[in-house]
């Protein structure tokens, strides 16, 4: 059931039972008409999917589903999907009913974990259900808040655990974000959980107007003064609506600014520059801040993808002068400053740059960015929230449900790094960020402003506003853990048929209906094909199918030469030394320029690369995709013996030194030897054609048009059947592949239900669980004091966030033995994994294990970090997880190693990490 006239309450009777009145009669504001369908339902035991846009209210939906479950003596869980959320909804509901009704529970944190409504992460109930837990007793209703992370390629997962196995009793209030196909997930839960209303609601409480920021100055979006229906002037609900279904129109007046822009310097046909024209500018930070103070639109919150420019920005606006405060506001930011750092050491402090950070504070504007610590994090959000801090710069995380809400969201750039290149946000990403704006009970209207951009026209700025978000994906897959847990108290038949209650199955069985219609229509169009394809003059079907033989043999030949050639370039760039002078595309010496090489690598493929300082003083990493020939050194350098590649200095003396270098020698490929018995075959193929009777059929050519469409479209048609059988197989096959890995491995028996071991990897939740149960069955960390098996434990949850970070250095002997079997168990799980055709098991990255060393010895922040380029706020995350997983060892473990886990978890839990 699908809200689709929420938009319009006006025309619908008003929504109203006994327990929405009781609910009502608490609050200070009115209830929208998609919140009291969503109470309805859930006051009458029906679970319900509310989405809405963000800061619409559909957390009210969610909070009604606790309340009513207190009220009668029952007991509710609300789950989000990051701890900072959990902290501050924990924080809120105990104001709200009480301390002694709310617990919370994020596995790092344990407040009154009996409590009759427990907030907590979407990992913790998960684990849960696998326990068969007894705070699951008398649970009545679960609030599960941003659903749609059940998109999430690493733990999207959790969310259809959690919701297949929930007891059908339980009923659930999923909150969601818009997206493009909450009708087909609405309709998988209403599946899973017999029954389940779909409330959608596309209408912000908060009317929205666009901005675009250019030349010192705001111009909207789309053209103002829109007219409703019979030429009355439009409510702001109208032109919410009118944008949101793309009605409107680009502002003229920017589009003619961009014209004008585009005629500066413009080049003629006959290659004359013609002057003229205007340039556009891009409004500076400390500008737009002022900007916004002058129409009253703060507080605000300017999004940058980039926590150094976050940083950067705060640093601009406040040399600049901009001060948003006042002396009494300045007194309240120092008190609450005090209160909230009063726990950490001085030291820490200073080397948290506690100084410069209060300045800006006290000058109402702040950074909000995960390279913080959460304390630094917190307090900004307290400040903002309570209207001391006016101008925020911050990085997406923000958008992720943290409560700050702000009159004004400014986009600076709409671009986003997403680990390999620039792209364009999507529709989803900047409705999230722009969902900030408009503070309900607070403000008329929200103001979303995005700064100018030359390499963005303005129309596709105009396009991203409006547009309906992205489609929900399902990201399940069966994992080593998920199994055993699941054989623990059930059958394998069991067990499949709860994977084929998945929401990716449940997509995979939509998407095959449609591919099993397509593929009958491409039968019946094949059947029209085949009555073309005969020849008077003899058999065609023989005849084609040499054809199809001789291309597919000139196929391989083709793709044997490029292979023979990607490996002798290969092979060329490992034999690359540093000092070695080669030629690399890009320059301005025709298509190449000189290149000093540094260092020589492989990427974790194995793919052989080498970094180069160009003579352009640029430093870049080179492999077989830039080149077409083998490198071959035309020169020698020597390097400097001090620096490195990432010092401009440096770069700057291998420029010089590649001034002096005279290129010698071609680097030309030599010719790669010809496959003689390919040869023959396509000699004998090509005979064999010339030969048939079908070859001198004066109608071949209409005949081979018509089977070349044959092949075509009969490629297709099986490409469409191996992924239908593919989607609709996957999950039990994969499935089936890990019980017959586990089951070799002994972690479950022959029944197969999970063995001893089973159970101990039934309590591991890392990614690489299997290899850790292996090395834990093994006695990898036997022998480890406290500070070693903390740091050995990093190996298993640390990533680094680039490939070319510093070399890694491993602090004891007994460490340098650890990682050395755990590799091995890894290749050895890997092997098994490639046999097995199941998605291989990442590497091990010991690159945090002596940060993690010196931080549980005892070391003050600044030494644990040491030279590291890693920020505060990553370490006290990236050291929570590693004692999360110190606490499963310490739970999975007994004797010895179980006390080492207990002492090792105190030693990390401290400081900034305990805050």
């Amino acid at each position: 059931m699908s809200d689709a006239a929420a938009d319009t309450p006006e025309d619908q009777p008003l929504l109203t039972n006994e327990p929405l009145e009781r609910f009502a009669a608490g609050l200070d504001f009115p209830l929208d008409h998609f919140q009291r369908k969503g109470i309805i339902a859930l006051s009458e035991g029906r679970s319900v999917l509310v989405a809405a846009p963000t800061g619409a209210g559909k957390t009210l939906v969610g909070e009604f589903a606790l309340w009513h479950a207190l009220k009668r003596g029952r007991k509710a869980f609300y789950t989000t999907p990051i701890k900072a959320l959990s902290n501050q909804k924990f924080h809120d509901l105990r104001a709200l009913h009480g301390e002694e009704n709310v617990g919370l529970l994020t596995g790092d944190n344990v407040i009154n974990g009996e409590a009759p409504l427990v907030v907590m992460t979407t990992e913790v109930l998960r684990n849960m259900l696998y326990e068969q837990s007894s705070t699951l007793h008398g649970l009545d209703a679960v609030v599960l808040d941003e659903v749609h992370y059940l998109a999430d390629r690493d733990r999207g997962a959790v969310w259809e655990e959690v919701i297949i196995q929930l007891p059908l009793q339980v009923t659930i209030a999923a909150l969601s974000a818009t997206v493009s196909n909450a009708e087909e997930f609405g309709a998988w839960l209403a599946d899973v959980r017999h029954g389940c209303d779909v409330i959608v609601s596309e209408l912000r409480p908060v009317p929205l107007e666009h901005h675009y920021a250019v030349n010192d100055k705001l111009y909207p979006v789309f053209r103002s003064g829109a007219r409703g229906a019979g030429g009355k002037k439009a409510s702001d609900a109208d032109k919410e609506k009118a944008v949101q279904a793309r009605g409107g129109r680009p502002n003229p007046e920017v589009l003619m600014l961009e014209r004008k822009a585009g005629q500066r310097n413009r080049v003629t046909r006959k290659g004359n520059r013609v002057g003229g024209g205007i340039r556009l500018r891009y409004p500076s930070r400390a500008d737009i801040t002022r900007m916004l103070a002058q129409r009253k639109w703060l507080p605000a919150i300017t999004f940058i993808f980039s926590r150094a420019a976050c940083d950067d920005a705060v640093e601009q606006v406040v040399s600049s002068g901009v001060q948003l405060t006042t002396v009494e506001e300045r007194e309240r930011i120092r008190e609450i400053v005090r209160r909230r750092t009063d726990i950490l050491p001085t030291a820490d402090l200073t080397m948290l740059g506690y100084g410069a950070w209060l300045h800006s504070l006290e000058r109402g504007v702040a950074a909000h960015h995960a390279g913080m610590v959460p304390v630094f994090k917190e307090t900004v959000e307290e400040l903002f929230s309570a209207g001391l801090v006016k101008m925020v710069f911050a990085t997406e995380t923000l958008a992720l449900g943290i409560n700050m809400p702000a009159r004004t969201v400014v986009i600076e750039r709409l671009e986003k790094w997403n680990g390999k290149r620039h792209e364009l946000l999507t529709p989803g990403q900047f409705t999230q960020l722009t969902g900030r704006a408009g503070r309900r009970g607070k403000d008329t209207v929200g103001h979303a402003v995005v700064s100018y951009q030359r390499d963005v026209e303005f129309e596709v700025v105009a396009g991203l506003v409006g547009r309906r978000t992205e489609r929900l994906v399902s990201r399940f897959a069966p994992s080593y853990n998920m199994a055993v847990n699941l054989l623990r108290r059930q059958g394998v038949e069991d067990a499949i048929e709860l994977l084929g209650q998945s929401f990716a199955q449940y997509q995979a069985d939509g998407q095959s209906t449609g591919r099993a219609d397509e593929i009958a229509k491409n039968q019946r169009a094949l059947e029209g094909y085949a009555a073309h394809l005969h020849s008077d003059h003899g058999d065609f079907e023989e005849y084609w199918s040499i054809r199809r033989e001789l291309s597919r043999i000139e196929a391989d030949g083709a793709k044997t030469r490029r292979a023979r050639r990607t490996a002798a370039v290969e092979e060329a760039i490992e034999t690359l030394r540093p000092g070695d002078v080669i030629q690399v595309p890009g320059g301005r010496r025709g298509q190449t320029m000189l290149a000093a090489v540094v260092t020589t690598t492989s990427a974790k493929s194995g793919t052989p690369l080498a970094t180069v300082v160009t003579e352009d003083r640029r430093q870049t990493r080179v492999g077989p995709r830039e080149f077409d020939r083998p490198p071959e050194p035309v020169g020698f350098v020597r390097l400097p013996n001090k620096g490195g590649p990432r010092q401009p200095a440096y770069r700057k003396a291998v420029q010089r030194l590649l001034f002096d270098v005279d290129p010698k020698g071609s680097g030309r490929l030599e010719d790669i030897p010809v496959d003689q018995h390919l040869t023959e075959q396509v000699s004998d193929l090509r005979a064999r054609l010339r030969e048939h009777p079908v070859h001198d059929d004066p109608n071949l050519h209409e005949i081979e048009v018509w089977a070349r469409r044959y092949d075509e479209l009969k490629g297709k048609s099986d490409r469409l059947e191996r992924t239908m059988r593919h989607r609709t197989q996957s999950l039990v096959t994969a499935f089936t592949s890990i019980i017959d890995l586990l089951t070799g491995l002994g972690y479950l028996d022959e029944t197969p239900a999970p063995t001893e071991e089973g159970m101990r990897l039934a309590g591991l939740y890392a990614e690489t669980d299997l290899v850790l149960a292996e090395c834990l069955r093994w006695g990898v960390f036997d022998g480890l004091n406290a500070a070693e098996l903390a740091a050995m434990a990093s190996v298993f949850t640390f990533e680094a966030r680039r490939d070319d970070g510093p070399p890694v250095h491993i602090p004891t002997t007994r460490l340098h033995d650890a990682v050395d079997a755990a590799e091995r168990h890894l290749q050895r799980i890997v092997d098994l994994e490639t046999m097995a055709a199941l998605p291989a098991t990442r590497d091990l990255d010991a690159t945090f294990m002596e940060v993690v060393y010196r931080w549980a010895r005892g070391a003050d922040l600044d030494r644990a970090l040491g030279t590291t380029d890693m920020t505060p706020g990553d370490f006290v995350r990236a050291t929570k997880m590693v004692a999360d997983l110190v606490r499963q060892i310490r739970d999975s473990s007994d004797g010895p190693l179980r006390a080492t886990a207990r002492e090792a978890n105190d030693l990390l839990v401290r400081g900034v990490v305990a805050y």
